[in-house]
């Protein structure tokens, strides 16, 4: 058993107080990550399994594909969510022998053709339907008590997560060994369509969703956080349930896995039950390393959007070392001398030059590359210029001045407060740890108050003069379109 212990600075009276979580971490033999945390506040469990698959292991052509998955794998298996598997085999063979035949009827432009191949398409997943027992995987967890059920995929990993009684632990093992086991990837198409829809409405349709996604394509020249989690339209529309298959086959499995349980639970049974449920799995495949990494910036760069639905938005955006670098820590004192209510930003732009009605700097931690951020919601009347021009005095201080004490323990004092009630949720504790244990080691969340108690003023300024560099800064402007007079 690991003990991680850190100091929480009280700020009325600078008194610190000790306060311990205990972690149990172990890898099984097939490379299953597994992390315990055993707290008994609730007779409940919370329940996060992580496959470290996102939209950052895609290669062109097949963006959308570990968010495909995450849909897919709540379609059941082979045991759930059917009465007929044999019939189940047989019902999606048929189905995509015909999306075989839409594919190429589609680029030919014969409509007929591919209307006729819809349409006996679309019959057969009616008659499929009938031997679905709907949901089951949902409607098994929320039977026995499961709440919070959800899942989520990221740019570097696809998320299950649910929280049950105690008694119930079980069944999440055994539904979650299936479901890496046996997951059938059924209704592909139709899914898949939901998606496309999906991503009309949140990103196509959405007068800041292109923007967002065409300027994170211009932070990431190479790497690939430039890929939307949620796929490129071509992408999605080509997707085939061949492809969804053999990705799961090879990397939906332990070695690509972490498993977190934190709650009411005692270490030695719930790892004997992980192991009977999951050590037998085969481990799968592991992604190649990824080596690709951005150029260095030929100079700063620019995207101006103008919609006449668009709100006015300013963003700026500087790439940092990825976590667990020293550096982090500076710049989580930075964001606080930006951020919130009592920030600089807001001070000067919201309050003082009534210029935006917010404005808020985030350091933004991540695995392989990070990122800074700053960002104004403007006013409809606002001069771009100026408020640029008080983003980049407001930053050009960080280089020069000192932080007061103040300053310091302010963002210090936060932060142990925020972590210290962050770890009475189990919650989030649990997806914490599975976080960062896929950065590369759980205890950097738990030492992050720590390590920001260490920084100086001294490394502020050293930040802010290698971070806030134009020549590396990425600008982002959408503004709302005027739309001349009628004359």
């Amino acid at each position: 058993m690991k003990i991680i212990s850190f100091l929480l600075l009280l700020a009325a009276g600078f008194v610190w107080a000790e306060v311990n979580l205990d972690v149990h971490k172990e890898v099984l033999d097939n490379g299953l990550t597994v992390l315990l945390h055993p707290n008994k506040q609730a007779p409940t469990v919370s329940c996060r399994l992580f496959y470290v698959t996102g939209s950052v292991h895609e290669v062109p052509g097949k963006s959308g594909l570990a968010h495909m998955l995450e849909h897919e794998l709540f379609k059941g298996s082979k045991k759930v969510g059917i009465t007929d598997s044999v019939a189940d085999v047989a019902f999606m063979a048929k189905q995509d022998s015909l999306q075989a035949l839409i594919r190429p009827a589609m680029l030919s432009g014969d409509t007929a053709r591919v209307r006729r191949l819809k349409a006996e398409h679309d019959s057969i997943v009616n008659e499929h339907r009938k031997i679905f027992v709907k949901d089951e995987l949902w409607s098994t967890y929320q039977a026995a008590g499961g709440t919070g059920l959800n899942a989520f995929t990221s740019d570097l990993m696809t998320a299950y997560i649910v929280t049950l009684p105690k008694n119930k632990m079980e069944l999440f093992m055994w539904l979650e060994s299936d479901r890496m086991q046996n997951a059938v990837l059924r209704e592909f198409y139709s899914e898949r369509d939901v998606i496309r829809e999906e991503r009309r409405m949140r990103y196509d349709d959405r007068p800041t969703g292109r923007f967002y996604e065409t300027l994170n394509s211009m932070i990431y020249e190479a790497f690939p956080y430039r890929v939307p989690t949620i796929g490129w339209p071509s992408d999605i529309a080509n997707l085939t349930r061949e492809m969804a298959e053999e990705h799961y086959r090879k990397y939906y499995k332990p070695r690509n896995a972490i498993l977190v349980l934190a709650g009411d639970l005692e270490v030695e049974p719930t790892m004997k039950m992980v192991k009977k449920y999951f050590a037998n799995i085969p481990a799968g495949e592991a992604f190649a390393p990824l080596t690709v990494r951005d150029p260095e910036p030929a100079g700063e760069k620019r995207l101006v959007v103008k919609r006449p639905d668009a709100p006015n938005l300013y963003i700026l955006t500087f790439t940092t070392p990825e976590v667990g670098d020293s550096t982090l820590y500076a710049l989580d004192i930075a964001e606080g001398i930006l951020n919130g209510r009592t920030g600089r930003l807001y001070k000067r732009l919201v309050e003082e030059e009534k210029l935006a009605v917010g404005a808020s700097a985030s350091n933004s931690p991540n695995k392989y590359v990070s990122e800074f951020n700053v960002s104004v919601n403007m006013r409809p009347d606002a001069d771009v210029e100026k408020v640029e021009k008080i983003v980049w005095e407001e930053l050009e201080k960080l280089k020069t001045e000192m932080a007061s004490e103040r300053d310091f323990q302010k963002v210090k004092n936060r932060t142990y407060a925020g972590l210290v009630r962050s770890l009475t949720d189990m919650e989030n504790v649990a997806t914490m740890l599975a976080w960062y244990e896929m950065y590369g080691d759980y205890r950097i969340f738990l030492n992050w108050a720590n390590e920001l108690d260490k920084v100086k003023a001294e490394d502020v300024l050293a930040v802010a003069k290698n971070t806030f560099d134009r020549s590396k800064s990425v600008t982002g402007i959408l503004l709302k379109e005027k739309t001349s007079e009628k004359k």
